[in-house]
């Protein structure tokens, strides 16, 4: 169960469940694997185990590796909250007699070690026929066929599949400008999700820039690869420019995660929030905390999905204006409190929101990580009807199938009507009792696709001939 998940079936309580479920938060912990050579004796693995759990540690997975007459090797996966508690937990198994850690290992590190993603050929080249049919002679009349037709790409290349991932590295989860290297780890995990959840192949693109012409620039001469363009990490406000640019100069999708997707899933948990707690979103009052990009594409979903303008509050004043120019109604943090039934707040600043603050009914989703604007136990104690931190809300339930949909519909661009589809097939397809579907659920994120397309046929804009999930 996820996180706000679990604090979805707090809402539970009030409706007779006797007991709330209090899961730890695993994101929030710190895992390492501690090789340690234990005596053969009574006893001695108990003890060890005891002294993990004293020092403030939890234990995962044990691995018998070597055992003799004198000696057992084993790897213990130990968590901990943070690293003055790792600190504690290793300082204790080495006290402790019969032990010896041998040695401790990041797994997180290990994994990331030369990378996530690589690129495979889908044919084995075993033979000089083979070579000569893929590469040369054979391949020259493939490319003349795609000189004289260039739509022919998409049916005989790779770029069918291709989605550029590009980041500048300005604005990295919430690691702040850590430039486009530090970027890397996440751009590798967004193509790996893109592979296993729906089978586009998305290429990391770092840009050594944050001047939004050398960006525009530079994505508009490498477009010709790829079927779409996913933006990344990319800071406010530059990302709506750089966006907005980008779409009107190509005829592929165009689309910045951080505010669509997060937009898309935000609002697919609002959905079923409201529908859980009985509330009319089209009649509540909602009020946006933070401006920055997922805030003014949250914010914008919502008000043109209710037809009502949402309030909006945010330090920069080019931000407001940003905002009302969409329709919203410029505040500030405690009127959005006082006045509004929903708040969604996106704003980076852990416990923005004081517990006082909380009014009884309200549904508070305090989105920022690793540490939200309000802890949702605490919104919850001080009266919410449903309170959710941003471990659930997460976009990775929005982008894959977005873009699988309107790459597979040919779609020029992804339009408002298509992100409104996707967020309420993630809704629908809630679980009882959760916030939003697992994120793994392949079968979730090939019915955004499905929705994706069919409504870009709808609206006249797809320009493929045949979508299998759709016609199927």
């Amino acid at each position: 169960m996820t996180h706000a998940a679990n604090r979805f079936r707090g809402i539970r309580v009030k409706m007779g469940v006797d007991e709330k479920e209090n899961l730890m938060a695993w994101e929030r912990k710190i895992m390492r694997i501690v090789r340690v050579r234990n005596s053969q004796k009574k006893g001695v693995l108990a003890k060890l185990l005891t002294a993990i759990a004293e020092a403030g540690g939890n234990t995962g997975s044990l691995m018998l590796l070597t055992e003799t007459s004198q000696h057992v090797v084993r790897d213990i996966t130990v968590t901990a909250d943070d690293e003055q508690s790792l600190k504690a937990v290793l300082q204790a198994m080495e006290k402790m007699e019969d032990t010896k850690v041998i040695e401790v290992r990041d797994e997180v590190l290990e994994l990331h070690q030369k990378g996530k993603i690589a690129i495979r050929s889908r044919y084995p080249i075993e033979s000089l026929t083979t070579l000569r049919r893929v590469y040369t002679p054979g391949v020259a009349e493939v490319c003349l066929r795609i000189a004289k037709d260039p739509s022919q790409a998409r049916l005989y290349t790779s770029i069918s599949h291709m989605v550029a991932i590009v980041t500048d590295g300005t604005a990295v989860l919430g690691l702040g400008d850590i430039g486009p290297l530090g970027g890397m780890p996440v751009m590798e995990g967004k193509a790996m999700l893109m592979e296993t959840l729906v089978g586009l192949s998305g290429i990391p693109i770092l840009l050594n820039t944050k001047d939004p012409d050398e960006i525009v620039n530079a994505v508009a001469a490498i477009a010709p690869t790829f079927a779409a363009i996913q933006l990344e990490d990319i800071s406010a406000p530059r990302c709506f420019e750089i966006e907005e640019r980008l779409q009107a100069m190509l005829d592929i999708p165009v689309m910045h995660d951080d505010q669509h997707g997060t937009a898309v899933v935000c609002t697919a948990a609002l959905m079923v929030a409201t529908r859980e707690t009985g509330t009319d979103l089209n009649k509540a009052v909602i009020g946006q905390i933070g401006l920055g990009a997922a805030g003014h594409a949250i914010g914008r979903m919502l008000m043109r999905l209710t037809g009502n303008p949402v309030h909006g509050a945010d330090l920069s004043p080019d931000a407001l204006a940003r905002f009302e120019a969409e329709g919203g109604v410029k505040s500030n943090l405690n009127d959005i409190m006082a006045k509004c039934d929903i708040v969604i707040a996106t704003t980076g600043a852990p416990n923005l929101i004081k517990p006082e603050m909380v009014r009884k009914g309200q549904i508070i989703l305090a989105l920022s990580n690793p540490n939200p604007e309000i802890d949702p136990d605490v919104a919850m104690e001080r009266g919410a009807a449903f309170a959710a931190d941003g471990k659930s809300v997460n976009n990775v339930l929005g982008f894959p199938g977005i873009f699988r949909g309107a790459v597979d519909a040919y779609a020029p661009r992804i339009t408002h009507e298509m992100y409104l589809a996707a967020a309420k097939t993630i809704a629908e397809m809630t679980p009882p009792g959760e916030l939003v579907p697992s994120p793994l659920d392949k079968k979730v994120h090939l019915a955004v696709a499905r929705a994706v397309a069919e409504t870009a046929i709808q609206q006249g804009i797809a320009r493929a001939d045949y979508v299998p999930y759709v016609e199927e």
